[in-house]
């Protein structure tokens, strides 16, 4: 083989490596968890069949029966962006994460780290088992393991709550952002950091949507997952079709 041909054969190998290597290296994209159409992604797991609606270009949640509504494939380490609002006063509802599949007998929602989303009044309508009132730190999402352990950043018993109360009223749009990373969480509530757990127990999982007892909308839910890290078969859950 004559030297150019040599010079032409190693640079066309040395551009297709090239062309692979950033191929296999793009960087993570943010993935739309709703489509705006129906509910493909998603399966529910032991709440009515018209629980869950999709009305224009929103999910509405009837909130009856208690119970959840979980994506097909479990996650890791990710952003997700969610944006939600309570059409009841009082509404209770949340985002758990890092969730298992399934919901254990005689329970109503699984366990994972859930985040929650309450409207504002809910202390003044909920009453704790003793006829006090809840507390105000109720209403701004918190965030704490079900069913397992984590460690809270600002705590309230075993729950975090939120250090600045940032959510809006019955009727008005809020959103989450929710970073997921090597069982630490950090929570953005409209725009700013206010909460997070580290040490969680879990560490991959499905994510769920709540239904308790009062109407609520989601929409905008995206995320971006970001590379795993090393997760132990103990820190994740069993995969469910």
């Amino acid at each position: 083989m004559k030297l150019y041909q040599v010079v032409v054969t190693a640079a066309f190998i040395c551009m297709s490596s090239t062309s692979l290597m950033a191929q296999a290296i793009k960087p993570p994209q943010w993935k739309d968890l709703f489509n705006g159409k129906d509910l493909s992604g998603w399966t529910n797991v032991n709440t009515a069949e018209d629980t869950w609606t999709v009305r224009d270009g929103l999910i509405v949640c009837s909130g009856k029966p208690t119970g959840v509504m979980r994506t097909d494939r479990q996650y890791e380490n990710f952003v997700i962006h969610i944006e939600w609002r309570h059409m009841e006063a009082g509404g209770n509802s949340g985002l758990f994460v890092w969730s298992d599949g399934t919901v254990p007998e005689g329970k109503e929602l699984p366990m994972g780290v859930e985040v929650q989303m309450l409207e504002l009044e809910y202390p003044k309508l909920h009453k704790n088992a003793d006829g006090t009132d809840k507390p105000i730190a109720y209403v701004h999402g918190e965030v704490w393991g079900v069913g397992f352990h984590t460690t809270p950043e600002n705590p309230r018993g075993k729950r975090s709550k939120s250090i600045e109360n940032r959510c809006l009223g019955k009727g008005q749009w809020n959103y989450y952002d929710v970073v997921c990373v090597d069982g630490n969480i950090k929570l953005s509530v409209n725009g700013k950091f206010v909460n997070g757990i580290t040490n969680s127990e879990k560490k991959q999982g499905y994510l769920c949507l709540e239904s308790e007892g009062a109407e609520i909308h989601f929409r905008n839910i995206r995320i971006l997952e970001l590379p795993p890290g090393v997760t132990t078969p103990k820190q994740s859950w069993p995969r469910v079709q």
